[in-house]
């Protein structure tokens, strides 16, 4: 590795196409994610450079090795003291990287898919926390009945019911809302400028519609934000960490009387309740799966938590038949497995 080697053969001569062209502009990643992955490749520069004391005018793609990466990994997590998950998105950004160069150099497969061979560390499987229907009913109750209590309580009802992101949204404008009585919903602007439509209750809209009539002017511009905030005479959208905040208002309100309510509540369990109370009510992951904006309804079994009434009937049925001699759970191991929290 100490020989000047072709700028093409360099490890780091791609990353920035890597980065600003290729997750940015034809990938369409958020900025958190585009942030995330220079984080975790300006990381592995520094190992290269300071702990391994190898140029990078020297660092070629095919030093890149097996065994190179799992001695990195070993130095993060003896070094850096990093948690398995974070140890798996230094080593994601890695293989997304070199498959990017990969593809357009066939040259450089057998590197990629050396390294690909990496194992990932192993993580405990956590079943994230829901709002019960009793909790949802406390933190929707809890707003004053005010002016700036019943815009509270819209943001909330929003939040759960459309099962949309917190960026989602504080994205919202006017132009999005259309609130039809033959049909009302808003157009959502998703994950990687992906569009969808979610359609509202009649509940959910009538809140939107009355948020609308008391903080919203009738000539208001189509790109005026939903929910916005004024400071110094200006009207910006409403930033993301004030929606954290007012959820942790209500729910800090609600767990003084009812303790049991989970510690940290934040806009995201809202959207996972949501889905799970509608995965428990029956409705098709297919649905469940447009309703939230995923292209891969795998993705959505996440939310697929079984309530404990279930569970007992899924334990119930599963029994031999002794009239018939078949197996109501036959054929059915897959679903089973999920439903016992095993997949």
């Amino acid at each position: 590795m100490s020989k000047k080697a072709d700028l093409s053969e360099l490890f780091f001569s791609r990353t920035w196409d890597f980065l600003d062209l290729f997750l940015a502009r034809q990938e369409l990643r958020s900025g958190h994610t585009i942030k995330a992955y220079k984080i975790s490749l300006a990381r592995f520069y520094r190992y290269v450079i300071e702990e391994k004391g190898i140029s990078v005018m020297t660092f070629r793609f095919t030093d890149c090795t097996y065994d190179f990466v799992l001695e990195y990994l070993q130095h993060l997590r003896d070094a850096d003291h990093l948690a398995n998950s974070t140890l798996n998105q230094r080593l994601a950004a890695i293989k997304s990287y070199l498959k990017y160069v990969s593809d357009s150099d066939i040259t450089l497969m057998q590197v990629y898919m050396s390294v690909c061979k990496v194992p990932l560390m192993k993580l405990p499987k956590l079943q994230r926390e829901v709002l019960e229907k009793d909790e949802l009913a406390l933190l929707f109750n809890a707003p004053a009945h005010t002016r700036f209590g019943n815009r509270d309580r819209t943001i909330l009802v929003l939040l759960f019911d459309s099962a949309i992101r917190v960026s989602e949204l504080t994205s919202i404008t006017l132009g999005d809302v259309s609130l039809r009585t033959s049909g009302s919903h808003i157009v959502i602007h998703g994950k990687g400028k992906k569009m969808r439509s979610v359609v509202l209750n009649d509940r959910c809209a009538a809140h939107v519609k009355e948020y609308i009539k008391k903080f919203h002017k009738p000539d208001a511009a189509s790109d005026t934000p939903l929910f916005y905030t004024i400071i110094h005479g200006n009207m910006t959208s409403m930033s993301q960490r004030n929606i954290e905040r007012i959820l942790k208002k209500y729910s800090d309100t609600v767990r003084n009387e009812h303790p049991g309510l989970p510690e940290s509540v934040y806009p995201h369990m809202l959207r996972r309740s949501r889905a799970t109370g509608l995965y428990r009510d029956g409705v098709p992951i297919e649905m469940i799966s447009a309703i939230l904006g995923h292209s891969n309804s795998e993705t959505t079994k996440i939310y697929a938590i079984p309530s404990v009434e279930q569970l007992r009937n899924a334990l119930n049925n599963g029994v031999e038949d002794d009239s018939s001699g078949e197996k109501l759970w036959e054929g059915r191991e897959d679903e089973i497995m999920g439903m016992f929290g095993l997949k």
